[in-house]
């Protein structure tokens, strides 16, 4: 059956065309009070509010890969801030295109969200007992879903309005005011605890036949484990947060339901990216994952439901496979530099590339064909370690190594390879965090959650205490906040966690000015590559504009500061 695709709601039209009418309505909009008439069209159209999210303005690029560049790991190639640099850069204005497309993007999510929210509650009383059962699970997972969405609307542009009903997409431009963000924080946790409590854990779920790529009740804890964390953090500040986020976290970790994949011959986290890569549904680990995975490519953008990923966070290459990867991504060096304990911790060689690829295989980049690994020693020569300045790049999507044939790349630009969202590592380093900040000093469980991550990094068995893995006991409240920071920068490097992290803990620009000294220090013409630390303010760039033009339309409007 065809997806059902949704009027865009007025509110929507403002950004994405001036020439949308009030009074316009959709064919669509008025067949589809004839759908949904049992749990397999209901179905149908809860994919295509998942679908949303293989948007450009969602995570095919922007909430992905190009807004959460800038930070003290990564920075886009170049010098410059011309065409898609502007954003990496923190160049861009209100006005510039793509933060009008995202803000377009995640309201018709939520519209699309709201709708069938309203026509599923509308019609599931007339469903069949097992129609019944299926549609709350529905229920739940376009909740969910809702939840996710406002999520990243709230902590990318910050004063944002609630709706929550598909008819208020519908009101005058001048009616819409800026909600509280505690009020929209609430509403996503209502939405979460909601989900929770009605969904199966991905493992135990007996409903649905297929819920690969799927929301659980694991990945809605999860989902609420983060909210908790940002609402501690900037810029509500609640602090009374952090023990929700543990308490919320504990019940994922005690379920049983989720764990870290730890493969064979301790290659878990290597098994990560090989899945990721090939669109293999693992649920263990994976709580909150994007599938572009298509089982027939076409090769047109507008069929397959295509990413950037890879492409241009991936190992830079030319000439393969007639295919080209840009690796627009850079990895800043004086990261890897401060990386702790990487002869041992594998992850390290596994989240960076010092090479790239040509038509005749893989090429070294570093001068002299030598390796990264010579420029971290105490005598390095400056040329060598320039050499590395603008060319580390990503290599957790490293397509030559982890792309099987048939998943391969679809263009130049685009691919199909899949994006995580919430990974249960992530999870846990959240409740070690949690525990911390609640307690004011770690706790045996905090302890134990970082060390299960920090084991499978190293290759070693997660449940088994490892004296060179585990965390020094004995650390300060302060010692072990650093700890699960660094924790966080190592273990999700470049999955477009880091950024949002900095504001969250109220640091971004005190981290970017101090990366930009990192940068210099590391070699004489180390900071030029680190444009963002020209352009980047405090108290500006922790959210992104409010759009112009939705400024300009609604008047109630303010708009985000030092813009």
């Amino acid at each position: 059956m065809k997806r059902i695709r949704h009027y865009i709601a007025a509110f929507i039209c403002t950004v994405l065309a001036a020439s949308c009418s009030l009074d316009e309505t959709s064919y669509t909009e008025i067949e589809k009070d004839k759908y949904m008439n049992n749990s397999a069209e209901a179905e149908n159209v809860l994919l295509g509010v998942y679908r949303n999210m293989v948007e450009e303005g969602m995570y095919a690029y922007h909430l992905s890969l190009l807004f959460t560049i800038p930070s003290d790991i990564a920075r886009c190639e170049g010098t410059t801030t011309d065409n898609y640099r502007i954003v990496p850069a923190n160049a861009y204005t209100a006005v510039q295109s793509e933060v009008e497309t995202t803000w377009a993007a995640l309201y018709n999510a939520i519209y699309e969200a709201n709708d069938f929210i309203w026509q599923l509650s509308v019609k599931a009383d007339s469903f069949d007992e097992d129609d019944r059962d299926d549609a709350a699970v529905f229920m739940a997972e376009a909740r969910a879903l809702r939840a996710l969405y406002y999520f990243e609307l709230l902590r990318w542009y910050g004063h944002v309005s609630l709706i929550t009903d598909p008819a208020q997409s519908y009101m005058a431009f001048s009616e819409y005011t800026q909600n509280d963000p505690v009020e929209v924080f609430e509403f996503i946790e209502q939405d979460l605890l909601y989900a929770i409590d009605v969904l199966p854990y991905a493992t135990a779920d007996n409903i649905r036949s297929d819920n690969s790529f799927r929301f659980s009740k694991g990945a809605a804890l999860g989902l609420l484990t983060k909210v908790y964390a940002t609402w501690a953090g900037y810029p509500v500040h609640d602090e009374t947060k952090w023990e929700q986020a543990a308490k919320t976290a504990k019940t994922l970790v005690e379920s049983g339901m989720h764990h870290l994949n730890e493969g064979t011959n301790g290659n878990g986290f290597e098994q990560l990216w090989i899945n990721t890569c090939n669109g293999i549904w693992e649920p263990g680990e994976s709580l909150i994952e994007v599938s572009f995975y298509a089982p027939t490519v076409t090769g047109t953008a507008a069929n397959d439901p295509v990413g950037c990923i890879g492409k241009w966070n991936g190992v830079t290459a030319s000439g393969i496979r007639s295919i080209r990867n840009a690796g627009n991504w850079k990895v800043i060096p004086s990261f890897l530099a401060g990386w702790k304990d990487h002869d041992q911790d594998l992850r390290f060689r596994l989240s960076f590339a010092d090479y790239r690829y040509t038509a005749d295989g893989q090429d070294p980049q570093g001068r002299d064909d030598r390796p990264f690994e010579d420029a971290l020693a105490e005598d390095a020569e400056n040329n060598l370690k320039s050499s590395f300045a603008n060319t580390l790049t990503p290599a957790k999507w490293d397509t030559e190594k982890y792309v099987e044939d048939a998943n391969y790349l679809v263009n130049q630009d685009k691919s199909n390879i899949n994006w995580y969202i919430l990974r249960y590592a992530d999870v846990l380093l959240l409740y070690a965090e949690a525990l911390n900040e609640w307690h004011k000093a770690p706790t045996a469980e905090a302890y134990e959650a970082v060390n299960m991550v920090r084991r499978r990094g190293f290759g070693l068995p997660v449940n088994t205490a490892s004296s060179v893995a585990d965390l020094p006991t004995g650390l300060s409240y302060e010692d072990f906040q650093q700890a699960v920071r660094d924790e966080r920068s190592y273990e999700l490097a470049f999955e477009g966690h880091r950024r949002q992290d900095l504001i969250r803990w109220g640091i971004y620009y005190e981290t970017i000015r101090a990366t930009a000294q990192d940068m210099a220090n590391w070699c004489d013409n180390g900071a030029r590559y680190y444009i963002c630390a020209s352009y980047t303010q405090k108290n500006k760039h922790e959210l992104l504009p409010i759009p112009q033009r939705d400024i300009d339309l609604m008047t109630r409007y303010e708009q985000n500061p030092g813009w």
